[in-house]
């Protein structure tokens, strides 16, 4: 009996044990889910980011484009493979690119931290518009569109930067740019005349604003991508195409730029000036146009550094008779030393060369234009010249006027021009280089049958018309006439470059047309 009560106290005892156990390893009451919320304080597309009070809006858009007798982004054939209009030559380039941006706010006591990056997946024609083994064999690292290989492509980044307290740092539009910086009215990246940097350059800026619509911005931006042309030393000589290598020297300081807008219910106005620093590395570098050091740069000394920069005064008007949404957008810019801010494109600064009689062009035959695009040149003296770096001017005009016919239709009819001026000792060393370079003949040398000038003016005009026939999906097609006039005169025997060949061609002005498709959904 008394084994019989031990047995069934012990086994009383296990239950019990058993019983917590299995109460311990019962699940517990799970935390409640926090869904994502929409955030209402920055516009429409934000949303909390689940746990903290940041909002986040994804966004982007695809977009394809295709350009006949032109490069990507309606590229006007005015140099490379589609200048010389020869076989190597793409007569259509296109890309397909999907951008991807990410924005971010938080409400803070010094105001709304921001930070934002866009990043561009895309894939182009390979070498953009030509097959010319020269110009494919690149080394990779410089050339980007070498990856737009057969399930290839590449990334491509646009803007990445952290705004606090009126201030920004990092890749964003410099303090300089208008808001619709190289795009008026148009689909195309090479709109000249005046200031671009939609994509984006490395700065340090602070914007105050002082109410009524008027505020200041000033930055310090990063010159060597976006702001930075070329120098020339012309004791190593000038192309056929007069240019030459680049002999920049290296960056001492940043590009001091910004701002003062109005910017009301009937529009914007907008004054913009930049400093910028303009010198050259050396004055002994190799010839046959190349700028490498030699054992002797260091010692033959370098021309003393210049100061240049631009100014830029920007209007629009809206709320025009024409039509709701209507509005007409225009900026004009001087420039010394700082060519940039007048020949810019969302890349680099082009120089400038078209045959006149190629495949694509308009020009008569044996016929050639073309315009060297520099911040400065300088001719040391021990080849004869003062030692000085010249600085280049330029001046150019830029503007559209974009009409809505109805909801779904639109077009718009923009232009820019840019003169490109050496003062008068830069003219004269330029073209004793130029003619040193290109001889000629004994019998008839370039000099007795050519007029020397490296002016030039680039001028464009285009119209585009968009169909939307749904919320943020446009169909789009646009024209450009480039037109090149050249300061040459006469005829000079020349070798523009392969394959064409050395022959006797006359400087007359250069037309070309390229028309551009795209199609774009944002997002």
């Amino acid at each position: 009996m008394k084994m019989v009560k031990s047995l069934i106290l012990g086994s009383a005892a296990g239950l019990v044990a058993m019983s917590g156990a299995q109460a311990a390893d019962l699940p517990v009451k799970a935390k409640a889910v926090e869904y994502v919320r929409v955030c209402s304080l920055y516009g429409a597309g934000f949303f909390y980011i689940p746990g903290t009070d940041t909002c986040i809006k994804l966004g982007g858009y695809m977009r394809i484009d295709t350009t006949f007798n032109g490069g990507i982004y309606d590229q006007p054939a005015w140099s490379g493979d589609l200048g010389l209009g020869d076989r190597y030559r793409d007569s259509f380039a296109s890309r397909s690119r999907m951008a991807f941006t990410v924005d971010t706010r938080t409400a803070t006591e010094y105001g709304v931290v921001r930070t934002f990056g866009q990043a561009d997946f895309q894939f182009s024609t390979l070498g953009g518009s030509t097959y010319n083994p020269n110009s494919l064999a690149t080394n990779l690292g410089n050339n980007a569109q070498l990856l737009d290989t057969p399930g290839g492509g590449y990334v491509a980044v646009e803007f990445a930067f952290v705004q606090f307290a009126g201030f920004t740092f990092g890749k964003s539009a410099s303090a300089y740019a208008t808001p619709w910086h190289g795009y008026p009215g148009n689909n195309s990246s090479f709109l000249l005349g005046g200031h671009d940097t939609v994509t984006g350059v490395n700065n340090i800026q602070y914007t105050a604003q002082f109410g009524n619509g008027v505020s200041g911005t000033i930055g310090l931006d990063d010159p060597t991508v976006f702001n930075r042309s070329s120098v020339y030393n012309l004791a190593v000589g000038l192309s056929a195409a007069g240019v030459s290598g680049n002999a920049y020297g290296g960056v001492n300081m940043p590009d001091v730029v910004g701002n003062i807008r109005i910017d009301q219910a009937w529009g914007l106005f907008q004054l913009s000036a930049a400093l910028h620093e303009v010198d050259g590395s050396y004055n002994a570098l190799t010839g046959a146009g190349s700028v490498a050091p030699t054992p002797l740069s260091q010692i033959s000394g370098h021309p003393d550094t210049k100061y240049g920069g631009s100014v830029m005064a920007a209007l629009q008007i809206k709320n025009l008779p024409t039509g709701a949404g209507d509005d007409i957008k225009f900026d004009a810019t001087w420039a010394k030393g700082d060519t940039k801010n007048v020949i810019s494109t969302s890349a680099t600064s082009p120089n400038f060369l078209m045959v006149g009689g190629g495949s694509g062009q308009l020009g008569t035959g044996q016929s050639v234009a073309f315009g060297a695009t520099t911040d400065g040149v300088y001719l040391p003296t021990a080849s004869g010249g003062d030692g000085t770096i010249h600085l280049t001017t330029a001046y150019g005009v830029r503007g559209a006027f974009n009409h809505n016919w109805d909801p779904y239709w639109s077009s718009s009819l923009f232009g820019g021009m840019g003169w490109v001026r050496y003062d008068a000792t830069a003219q004269a060393n330029y073209c004793t280089a130029f003619y040193a370079s290109n001889p000629g003949t004994a019998a008839s040398p370039n000099a007795a049958t050519s007029t020397c000038n490296p002016n030039y003016t680039i001028s464009e005009l285009g119209l585009v018309t968009r169909w939307t026939p749904v919320k943020n999906l446009t169909f789009s097609a646009e024209t450009i006439w480039a037109h090149l006039s050249t300061g040459f005169t006469g005829t000079a025997l020349l070798t523009p470059g392969a394959p064409l060949p050395t022959t006797a061609y006359a400087f007359k002005a250069q037309d070309t047309v390229s028309f551009n498709v795209r199609v774009q959904r944002n997002f």
